[in-house]
């Protein structure tokens, strides 16, 4: 009869088995789905997902006391005890035929872009142009509305000299930071006085950078932050938001986020749409 083997005191052989493996297990990739609670590793911030941003790579989380925080997607999560490495969810393909235009107007399908007209509308910049098309790009070929941007309204008058608007030729010009007593305002003022002033409409909104117009909820953000007029607007919104801001490739990361954020008029501010609707209404009015 063989005698029982003698107990192992010393245990099993270690390197019979993935010593190496976490206790809990490796990370395995998981799709960061809006209403999902994860908790953060590094900083054992747990909440659930509110927000996911392709452009930024950035995933958005809400505690129970209604705080948030912006981490960069991948490693160091947990989901339900089991580390993760977050990714974007897959997107989803939107409806083929919108009834209504980004603006809330009816959508008009298989109709071809109007000729365009000799009436033109400018806004400051190129961030706002592309605002503008977002939203209101579909009206604007149905009517055959130019916009143009000008990098900056201080040469507004010059401009409108090499235009030349007149009767059939309006201009509608968008600008920001329009309040009273700012260099804008004078701006304004001195192009209603001059010989042109009735074929051009000059409006604009109060931000100081058309940014603001976009509602922060969108964004996952509960105001737009307060930045001194001596630093530079762009670059000290991204810095007190946590965004990128080193240089202008990381500004114009941030603006896609922002634009990224804008499905219609409904996530603008009012004081934005109506100042855009006008323009619309002046220079497609017929003479």
């Amino acid at each position: 009869m063989t005698p029982p083997a003698a107990p192992d005191r010393y245990g099993s052989d270690v390197l019979a088995t993935d010593w190496r493996a976490p206790r809990k297990g490796r990370a395995t990739e998981a799709p960061a789905t809006r209403g999902e609670v994860v908790e953060e590793v590094e900083t054992d911030f747990c909440g659930e997902i509110v927000a996911v941003d392709r452009d930024l790579h950035t995933v958005t989380l809400e505690d129970r006391r209604q705080r948030r925080r912006t981490f960069p997607l991948g490693p160091g999560f947990r989901l339900e005890g089991r580390p993760v490495i977050l990714v974007a969810p897959p997107t989803t393909a939107a409806p083929a035929r919108p009834t209504r235009t980004a603006s809330g107007s009816v959508a008009v399908h298989g109709a071809k872009a109007r000729v365009a007209r000799q009436s033109r509308i400018y806004v400051e910049g190129r961030h706002d142009a592309e605002l503008v098309e977002k939203v209101w790009g579909d009206d604007l070929r149905v009517e055959g509305v130019v916009v143009e941007y000008l990098g900056g309204v201080d040469d507004l008058a010059e401009q409108l000299r090499d235009f030349g608007p007149g009767p059939g030729r309006r201009v509608g010009v968008l600008v920001d930071h329009l309040v009273p007593g700012s260099k804008e305002s004078r701006i304004a003022d001195a192009v209603r006085r001059s010989p042109v002033g009735p074929h051009v409409l000059v409006v604009g909104h109060p931000f100081i950078d058309v940014w603001q117009a976009v509602k922060p909820a969108r964004l996952g953000i509960g105001a737009w932050p307060e930045v001194p007029r001596r630093e530079d607007w762009k670059t000290g919104t991204c810095q007190r938001l946590g965004w990128p801001h080193r240089d202008q490739a990381d500004i114009a990361r941030a603006w896609q986020h922002v634009l990224g954020g804008v499905r219609g008029f409904q996530d603008l501010d009012p004081a934005l749409l109506g100042r855009v609707e006008e323009l619309i209404d002046f220079v497609t009015l017929e003479p």
